[in-house]
């Protein structure tokens, strides 16, 4: 008998104050735990980055946000491939100085990992980011030239032959702000992440290109109270090495088959989401097929909307422990319900509604 190789989905927003996933990369270890039930795990940048901290699993697929909406709604598919030709486009905005400790990264992901990068590319104008916060507590933000955005990433993609864009804009610093003490204290939103979904939404939407950016920023006075979750972007001067290291291969976003080894998202058997977020695109697309959506209630976040709400049957549990057994079992085409202790008789349907 042969059987399809089993496919799940984890889901952690940007930007809504995940308590698990919210952090810098602090979601990788449930990711790298739900790689190993499942024969292929498709995950964005969120969960995977952790700054110059990552973890290369041959069975997981990085794919940005934008891109996993569209491959939810079967609009896309994923192309799995062995290795991407990574474009660097740097911000103008960002320091001289800055920007060499950026370009020794990339050279040090060639040396020492033995990435595939092209020549690098500098915006013709500053992409003037700008930080926000919804009255949710949310992060998001804006850019001030999206166009310049748009044509750095051409140039790299037409000239260069970019299989995948790595992008570094120069974030405010804000180093005085509330958000950003409670952010190193494993605390409040990452205020960074929202307008980070912006940058690479735009790319990827417009390209149909893998996408991933790392902010830039002045390095942080030493804090001895740190919080282990946030700790992994206080280690050197950038966040790009995660990000070449995931867009290295990161597969690549089709519309039509090309292949026999192509993922649509029907091939998705379960997500795993946090069960106060289920409002995102991805999750309403797949709570229409007969994917299993596992709602994990500990992982709570700023935004409010539970599978219930939307009318979405969920399996929920209460940790990513609990949500690794119900992924087995379900693999094994096991009732998870049959693993508890009480288990309710069979009940007969009312059927005079048919008559």
């Amino acid at each position: 008998m042969i059987f399809r190789p089993y496919t799940a989905v984890l889901i952690v927003p940007t930007g809504v104050g995940a308590a698990i996933g919210g952090f810098a990369g602090d979601a990788l270890p449930v990711a790298r735990a739900m790689a190993k039930v499942c024969d292929r795990l498709i995950t964005h940048p969120n969960v995977l980055n952790g700054a110059q901290l990552y973890w290369p699993m041959p069975n997981v697929f990085y794919v940005e946000g934008y891109a996993l909406d569209q491959f939810a709604k079967g609009s896309w598919g994923l192309q799995p491939i062995h290795q991407n030709r990574v474009g660097l486009l740097l911000d103008r905005a960002i320091e001289p100085d800055l920007r060499q400790r950026h370009l020794q990264v990339a050279d040090a992901a060639r040396a020492t990992l033995g990435l595939s990068l092209t020549d690098y590319a500098v915006t013709d104008a500053p992409l003037g980011v700008e930080l926000r916060t919804a009255a949710s507590g949310a992060s998001w933000g804006t850019i001030e030239n999206p166009d310049s955005l748009l044509r750095g990433a051409e140039v790299l993609i037409k000239k260069a032959k970019a299989e995948a864009i790595a992008v570094v804009a120069r974030f405010p610093d804000n180093q005085d702000s509330l958000a950003l003490e409670q952010y190193r204290h494993g605390q409040g939103v990452d205020p960074l992440a929202g307008a980070e979904a912006v940058i690479s939404h735009l790319i990827v939407r417009q390209f149909r290109i893998p996408c991933a950016h790392a902010p830039a920023l002045s390095t942080l006075p030493l804090d001895p109270d740190l919080s282990p979750r946030s700790a992994a972007e206080e280690l050197g001067y950038t966040f790009l090495p995660c990000v070449l290291a995931g867009l290295s291969r990161a597969p690549q976003l089709v519309r039509s088959p090309v292949s026999s080894d192509l993922i649509w998202g029907n091939a998705v058997d379960a997500v795993v989401v946090p069960a106060t977020a289920c409002g995102g695109s991805a999750i309403l697309s797949f709570s229409n097929r007969q994917t299993q959506i596992i709602a994990v209630e500990e992982n709570q976040t700023q935004m409010q909307v539970c599978p219930e709400s939307l009318g979405i049957k969920a399996v929920t549990v209460n940790s990513y422990l609990e949500a690794l057994g119900v992924l087995v079992a379900h693999q094994a085409g096991i009732d998870p319900h049959a693993l508890r202790s009480n288990l309710l008789p069979i009940a007969k349907i009312d059927s005079t509604s048919f008559v």
